[in-house]
């Protein structure tokens, strides 16, 4: 499996509902990448002045992350797709 370094996080988007809640169905094309992800691996933390600052989201977490993150990285693994991402462009765990 992956092991992400530092403070970066591997997810699995969560993919959103194609209907809306009248009943319309939207087009794959038309579809925003949903910005839900499922944690599938996450690194050791950061290193600030040789100190580790340890992680906050633990794998099996369901978070919501900024859709234009500046640090997401779209990769496969296995034949399956992940978004890597830095932790700090997490928002928050969805509980």
């Amino acid at each position: 499996m992956f092991k992400p370094l530092n403070d970066y996080v591997l997810l699995q988007r969560i993919e959103e509902e194609n209907k809306t809640a009248g009943g319309i169905i939207i087009p794959d094309n038309a579809r925003e990448k949903p910005s839900r992800g499922t944690v599938v691996a996450v690194g050791d933390g950061a290193m600030q002045n040789g100190t580790r600052i340890p992680m906050t989201v633990s794998v099996g977490d369901t978070v919501l992350f900024a859709k234009w993150a500046a640090s997401a990285n779209e990769v496969k693994i296995d034949g399956a797709d992940y978004v890597l991402i830095k932790e700090t462009d997490i928002l928050g765990i969805l509980k």
